[in-house]
């Protein structure tokens, strides 16, 4: 059961990424990035909401994991070059931690 829930939220979250991507993306990979941090932002609101089991497994493993992508960030980032890639992944990295901290902290909040 808990594999088709992860698999489930991956159905959907692989292929809104897909269609973000292919809207925003362009020279520099804004699809990606926004991706990222909302993926990042919704998994930290998920664990200020102590979401475990299935719910775990279909939001936080299934959604969120193919929402987001660190491999096409990655080749994103080796190809943006070194001073544009540097400059890519430190956005990433801060913005998506940080949307995370927000996630945790709204949730703890709210819930």
């Amino acid at each position: 059961m808990t594999g088709l829930l992860v698999a489930l939220g991956a159905a959907v979250g692989s292929p809104l990424r897909y269609v973000v991507a292919q809207r925003w993306d362009g020279r520099v990979p804004r699809g990606t990035l926004a991706v990222n941090v909302l993926g990042s932002l919704l998994l930290g609101l998920l664990a200020a909401m102590s979401v475990s089991g299935h719910t775990a497994a279909l939001l936080g493993v299934g959604f969120c994991g193919g929402f987001t992508t660190y491999s096409a960030f990655a080749v994103q980032a080796h190809g943006l070059g070194p001073r544009r890639g540097a400059a890519y992944l430190l956005a990433t990295t801060v913005l998506a931690v940080g949307a995370c901290a927000l996630g945790f902290w709204a949730g703890s909040r709210l819930f």
